[in-house]
């Protein structure tokens, strides 16, 4: 816990790692296992550069010996079963992983040993890029590899990253199209694999943009990124799979490590330089913290989805109307201290106490009292010059006239956002991590939250407390946007939290489950400040007087 001082301790940094100082805790292990390059472009090389780079410890076991430079390969040679295995004993006793990253098998008894042995170590997540042709064209594996690969270790992955040539050689299915590119993710997952992330670099069909897909049971996305003009780029398959590895193993979920292993890619890419004759390695620059680098994510019924028939056509055509056509309305970049309540009581008692960012989230409400109690919110509101978001009941606070909404990412697939942008409303989104801080950017909300920071038990949450290391660079990554902390979050961590240059804390019992509310309002006031003056709150004070 924080102490009354407002300083930081170890449990607040926890569960998610805090990244000393961007991630290397040498608890954090990812084994790579893949071949040695001697031209220190790809393989081994590259995956240690790119482990470290992100801030985790990386340990290998050598597949293969590898000559070549950046313009050949020349040999292949494959390590004996005695020095393959003798390399999993060695690190299995004093290293054992917290993510294992899979690269060149170089023959069918390295695979058929490989999957024997995931089956009796205890890693939660195994990502394996299947390079079988260096991309010089020169074969880096034996033929009958990919058959091995299919049959014994697909079911040991938690996620596949095949290019597109590689996705054809493993399924039969050519990546010539959207359709096909899900198509051939599927067969992956039917063939055991659990999750396919198909890499965009050699979809030619898309053009300007690198569209990466990825898909498991329950869920499907795609990231789009600009192609970039360069001929530099050894070793991509590499970097990303072990840049996936790297952000798993700092326990973010694997949606946040594709989107920030993306990014990681784009930045190296638009820095990398020859080192020789031939194409040189991506650039190694540490954590991505330029949104510029980051992938978009591509919303059912967007542009993007309507440009290449990314989704279904039923999914597409059913999110078109949904869409904005614009930005959302803006609000102040300070909204200042961010009370969430359940009652009109409370929020006119937190009005009353000078509060200028207010949410009503109702609960356990009879349906015929929510857009009374919405009416009243809002005439409450307008009375106070107050900002006031009406949680989820996005039809009610139109009908109401409510200065804003606030939606979480499950009601991003379900509300007319384009009727709450066309009203006028400010819009407000929650996100956890970066994926959904990429979704939430695409409809250019009013502000974004960030969240949940601390444990909370105020509602049931889907994913792990972020931290406050992840706040910082949650806030400095979005510092376009209003950004707002919330979860967790008590009078005695405000500080703290405050430091990360969010313009608003939100807090539910921080206040109402105070026994001294009114103190607890006044004492966070005065650390937090009410927020900038709103834009309109002059003209809302002034349609009430005349009312």
């Amino acid at each position: 816990m924080s102490s009354a001082s407002g300083a930081v301790s170890p449990a607040d940094l926890s569960p998610v790692t805090d990244s000393r100082p961007l991630g290397s805790d040498l608890k954090m292990r990812v084994w790579t296992i893949a071949g040695s390059d001697s031209g220190g472009g790809a393989g081994i090389q590259a995956d240690l550069h790119t482990l470290h780079d992100l801030g985790v410890h990386g340990c290998s076991v050598i597949s293969a010996i590898t000559a070549q430079n950046s313009v050949a390969v020349k040999m292949v040679d494959p390590v004996l079963m005695q020095t393959f295995t003798a390399q999993f004993d060695a690190l299995g006793v004093d290293l054992p992983p917290a993510a294992i990253k899979i690269g060149l098998l170089p023959t069918r008894l390295h695979v058929e040993v490989l999957a024997r042995r995931l089956a009796t170590i205890e890693a939660p997540f195994v990502v394996y890029d299947p390079v079988a042709i260096a991309s010089t064209g020169t074969p880096m594996a034996e033929p009958n590899m990919l058959a091995a690969v299919r049959e014994q270790l697909l079911p040991r992955l938690s996620l596949i990253t095949p290019n597109g040539p590689e996705l054809e050689a493993l399924t039969g299915i050519p990546a010539t199209s959207p359709a096909l590119v899900r198509a051939g993710a599927a067969r992956l997952r039917e063939l055991g694999a659990r999750a396919v992330l198909v890499k965009g670099g050699h979809l030619e069909w898309s053009g300007d943009l690198c569209l990466d897909y990825y898909q498991d049971e329950t869920r499907e996305f795609w990231l789009a990124a600009p192609r970039l003009d360069t001929r530099h780029g050894h070793g991509t398959g590499c970097c990303y799979a072990s840049a996936i590895a790297a952000v798993v193993a700092q326990d973010y979920p694997v949606e946040d490590a594709i989107t920030l292993a993306r990014a990681y890619l784009q930045q190296g890419l638009a820095a990398a330089q020859g080192v020789g004759a031939g194409p040189g390695p991506i650039a190694h620059l540490g954590w991505p913290t330029s949104l510029a680098h980051f992938p978009r994510a591509v919303l059912a019924g967007s542009t993007l989805d309507r440009r290449f028939g990314l989704f279904s056509v039923e999914g597409m055509e059913a999110s078109c109307a949904r869409l904005p056509d614009g930005p959302f309305a803006p609000t102040e970049h300070n909204l200042g201290l961010y009370p969430v309540v359940d009652s009109v009581k409370w929020l006119r008692r937190l009005l009353g106490q000078g509060v200028k960012t207010i949410q009503l989230r109702i609960k356990n409400l009879p349906a015929a009292e929510v857009a009374p109690a919405i009416r009243d919110a809002v005439a409450l509101g307008r009375r106070h010059g107050a900002r006031l978001f009406i949680n989820d009941y996005w039809q009610r606070a139109i009908e109401a006239g409510a200065w804003g909404v606030h939606l979480g990412q499950e009601d991003m697939e379900t509300a007319d956002l384009a009727a709450i942008q066309g009203a006028g409303l400010r819009l407000g989104i929650s996100t956890h991590g970066y994926f959904e801080l990429m979704r939430a950017r695409e409809l250019a909300p009013s502000y974004i939250a960030l969240g949940h920071i601390f444990p909370t038990n105020t509602k049931a949450m889907p994913s792990r407390p972020q931290g406050l290391v992840r706040l910082h660079r949650y806030r400095a990554l979005m510092a376009e946007w209003p950004t707002v902390a919330i979860g967790g979050i008590s009078e005695d961590r405000v500080t703290a939290v405050k430091a990360s240059g969010v313009g608003s804390i939100a807090l539910v019992s921080a206040i109402t489950g105070s026994s001294d509310w009114q103190g607890a309002t006044e004492r966070l006031l005065a650390a937090v400040g009410a927020g900038d003056e709103p834009h309109s709150a002059s003209a809302i004070r002034e349609v009430e007087h005349a009312l």
